[in-house]
């Protein structure tokens, strides 16, 4: 079967992931599973907690990206963000300064979130024809503390952090700046593009974890529907969420409309999904701190995962590949 851009559908990974069946080490306490971004290792009082995400979709900002990424991941499982090791993949052809300017991205990005870049791998290779990153970063929590994606049980309110499609409304302004500059304008642009500096959840991951949370997701490849579905898959319930609540930028929206993309199937960093279930209790916490939340759903009963879009009730599907993909095959088309 030939596989299409993007993820490995979940259907296949699923079934590959099987041959993981059960830790050989007591230490191990996480195997890999759909829709969990983190493993974790029982070291003694705490948790040491690792996750890994590449850089592919970008070919500006990586460094800023690979780094807030990773630690998003870290921040969805209540883990406080550690240490970063980083593989640096790039064709042949590049230049010094174009490595040096993803270090210094790096560089930035691991002071903002407090966490050391302590190693990693950099390499020119003809396996790539453009730059790859790989961040794998390291965090921990106390026992007990941990939070899963399959926490989440019927009667939770889904809460979502900030606005969908943030990380894919900067990569696109990026990708498509010429296009853009015509259509919306250079200060539309300029303001798109500063929107990279919103895509940290870690704040308000570390908030959800202390006041108690059943599950969090950080949005990432295949958008909010995505993460969605993942967190039902994970957790084994059915889920109800409503389209008009569910907050997008107006850049975003008329990025989206121009390229005829679904924002909530678009690259989402910048958002968690969150379960609790005492939802405006935690909203109460995220707006002390400044930080955009909204209810949009609620987790139920049975397997259906639901979207209400006026009066229309539509199923949310296995996610496919993220409308990046779509977007980016379009370059030299407009």
């Amino acid at each position: 079967m030939k596989l299409n851009i993007g993820k490995i559908p979940n259907d296949i990974l699923e079934q590959l992931l099987k041959m993981y069946d059960k830790p050989k080490r007591n230490e191990v306490i996480s195997l890999p599973k759909i829709g969990e971004d983190c493993a974790a290792l029982d070291l003694g009082s705490d948790l040491c907690v690792v996750t890994t995400d590449p850089i592919t979709g970008s070919d500006d900002e990586t460094g800023f990206l690979g780094v807030n990424i990773a630690c998003n991941d870290l921040a969805s499982a209540g883990a406080e963000p550690l240490a970063l090791m980083v593989t640096i993949l790039a064709p042949v052809g590049t230049e010094t300064e174009e490595i040096e300017k993803i270090m210094r991205q790096l560089k930035i990005a691991s002071e903002l979130v407090n966490a050391d870049i302590i190693g990693g791998h950099t390499e020119i290779t003809d396996a790539v024809n453009r730059m790859v990153l790989s961040v794998t970063a390291i965090g921990r929590v106390k026992k007990g503390k941990l939070i899963t994606t399959e926490g989440a049980k019927p009667g939770d309110d889904i809460i979502l952090t900030n606005y969908a499609a943030t990380e894919g409304t900067v990569i696109l302004s990026y990708y498509f700046e010429e296009e853009f500059r015509r259509e919306f304008g250079d200060e539309f642009v300029e303001e798109s593009k500063k929107l990279l500096g919103n895509i940290s959840v870690v704040k308000e991951g570390m908030l959800a974890a202390n006041y108690g949370v059943s599950a969090m997701h950080d949005v990432t490849e295949g958008g909010v529907l995505g993460a969605l579905w993942e967190i039902s898959n994970a957790s084994g319930y059915g889920l109800q969420v409503e389209k008009r609540k569910i907050p997008i930028l107006e850049h975003t929206r008329r990025i989206c409309n121009f390229l005829n993309i679904d924002p909530l199937k678009l690259i989402s960093s910048g958002c968690m999904l969150i379960t609790t279930p005492n939802g405006n209790g935690l909203l109460k916490i995220l707006h002390q701190n400044d930080i955009k939340a909204s209810i949009i759903g609620q987790i139920t009963f049975g397997k259906e995962c639901i979207i209400i879009d006026g009066e229309n009730h539509l199923k949310i599907d296995i996610p496919e590949s993220d409308e990046l993909y779509k977007a980016r095959k379009m370059k030299g088309m407009i």
